[in-house]
């Protein structure tokens, strides 16, 4: 009787012992599984520049990121007149004194659903970015994407740009914005390494 009972208790004990390691097994299996956490998010940097010194920084913070570089070109390239801001009917006058403007891109990004993070980048024109910046983000869905801005100015801060931008597209998982002019390599180290 007692001999039965024994074998009785080692078969629970083994049976017990079966179950924990078949558990364990199935936990290790579903931790080596690619998680949200884990995954390597993908970045791409989109730029507008007019004169190349946007152009210069979105390199910067390509290098940094190993993210894929966008121009952001007009379909019809800006002139040095349609840039000239003193002049009140030049082109880019114009188009930042109209809100609905929304200037023609000559290209698209084909895989934008591929990207975690977007860096977007321009120069800051009347306190704020540039309508094409418009354009670019009404041509894709990019709700819940993580969008973080960067700009270069001869005086104005990117605040004004920031604002406009998330109250236009509230959608989006902004980051704050910066101002990046003649960055170092450490002030993009930090900036973008803020933004992981």
């Amino acid at each position: 009787m007692n001999l039965r009972k024994t074998f009785s208790a080692m078969a629970a004990v083994v049976a017990a012992t079966a179950a924990l390691t078949a558990c364990a097994g199935t936990a290790k299996t579903e931790t080596n599984q690619p998680t949200e956490e884990t995954k390597e998010m993908k970045t791409l940097v989109a730029y507008f520049s007019a004169s190349g010194v946007t152009e210069g920084v979105a390199k910067q913070i390509a290098t940094a990121t190993g993210g894929d570089l966008f121009k952001i070109d007009p379909q019809q390239p800006y002139t040095d007149a349609d840039l000239d801001w003193t002049d009140k009917s030049s082109r880019s006058t114009l188009e930042m004194q109209d809100k609905s403007s929304r200037p023609a891109i000559a290209s698209k990004v084909d895989n934008i659903a591929d990207y975690d993070v977007i860096y977007l980048g321009f120069p800051i024109w009347w306190y704020t970015a540039p309508t094409i910046i418009n354009t670019f983000v009404e041509s894709y869905d990019l709700k819940g994407k993580t969008v973080v801005p960067f700009a270069t100015s001869g005086g104005s801060t990117i605040d004004r740009a920031c604002a406009d931008l998330e109250e236009a597209y509230p959608d989006i998982n902004w980051k704050p914005g910066r101002l990046l002019n003649s960055p170092t390599e450490a002030q993009i180290k930090e900036f973008t390494d803020s933004n992981r």
